[in-house]
Parts: structure tokens; sequence; C-alpha cells
């Protein structure tokens, strides 16, 4: 389904802001939304539905915190049923849905496959960035990235589990995803906070 005229960049982002007072969680949807959008283009799809997937798919996270996983209940059941009654895409709803396995939405399209491939994966490169001395994604290697993920009291909160089976998802070797997504972050690393000050 395309996306409708109204469901502009500058009403989604407008609506992120509105339920989403972090910082912190504002950088992480840009940053999947940078992801998204790459992912798009070499897939040839919708770079701009797409985009939008990424940038609002955590955006109901602190209003509707879902600490039971509940399948249908808070985040991100809440906040797909709040965009579905705005007029957004069902089939974009349901890859949001999907990023969160507990919800039990299986994910079926390659944009559902894409968010699930790229959110933590998202989260964790920004992670070893931080604890760089450059601060940046420059300089950091898909070899210093595996090194991190195998040290599991590193950005304890990312799912190992879920970065390699987003990978695997796609079909893809994991060393490729995170080459492709260190080059998606990178031209926007000052948007997510990183780089030389």
């Amino acid at each position: 389904m395309p996306l409708p005229a109204d469901w502009t960049r500058d009403r989604a982002l407008a609506l992120m802001h509105e339920w989403t007072p972090s910082d912190a969680l504002r950088k992480h949807m840009y940053a999947v939304e940078a992801a998204m959008r790459a992912m798009a283009e070499q897939e040839g799809a919708d770079v701009e539905a797409w985009g939008l997937v990424g940038l609002l798919h955590d955006f109901d996270y602190e209003r509707f915190p879902n600490n039971a996983h509940a399948a249908d209940q808070e985040h991100p059941a809440e906040g797909v049923r709040h965009l579905l009654a705005q007029g957004f895409p069902e089939d974009l709803g349901r890859a949001i849905l999907g990023h969160a396995t507990y919800t039990g939405v299986p994910r079926d399209t390659p944009v559902a496959r894409a968010l699930f491939a790229v959110d933590e994966l998202a989260g964790f490169l920004v992670a070893c960035a931080l604890v760089r001395p450059s601060r940046s994604l420059a300089d950091l290697e898909v070899s210093s990235v595996k090194k991190k993920l195998k040290d599991k009291a590193f950005a304890r909160g990312v799912s190992r589990e879920d970065v390699v089976q987003g990978a695997a998802e796609l079909g893809v070797p994991l060393e490729d995803h995170i080459a492709f997504l260190l080059g998606a972050l990178r031209p926007v690393e000052r948007t997510l906070g990183l780089g030389a000050p």
C-alpha cells in the first residue's frame, strides 16, 4: 500500500517528538530511519515509506512501556493502533508490530524483515562508537563490532539473538549486514550525537 500524501516526514517527526521526550530514544529512531532509508534504496522500495517506519517504530515506547511484553497492549500495539487510526498504511503498521518478537506478528514482508534486522544493530553500532576515542562510526570496523557482540557485558540491553536473527532473515552474512549499516549511519552520525565535538 502506498504512503498517503498526508503522511510526510514532518508529520511523523512531529508525532515522534510529541510522544518521545527522551533525546537518546529520539536519536535511536533517527538511526533506524537512516538505516531503513538505505535498506529501501538497496531493495528498490519506497524510501519515504520505509524511512517513516524507522522513524516511528518506537515512538510509543515511553508512553506505553511494555515490561510484561504483552502481545496486543502497550508498545508497539498502542502506537500502531494510533497510526492506523490516522490513516497510516496497514502493511507498514504490521512491520512495526513485527519488530517486537513478542507480538507474534510474522515478518513476512521486506519492510518488516528490514526493520527487525536494523533495529537492534543500529543501537549497538552507536554504542560501539560512543566508547571509541573518536566517538565516531568513521573508524569503526566490522571486526571490532563482532568482537563487541561477543562481550556480553557490553551494551547488555541489545539482544545478540535478534542481531543474528535479523541478518539471517535478510539472507545475508552478519559481516555484510554490519558493513552495510555502518555505511548507512556514517553520513548521519552528527544527528546521532557522534563524532568529534
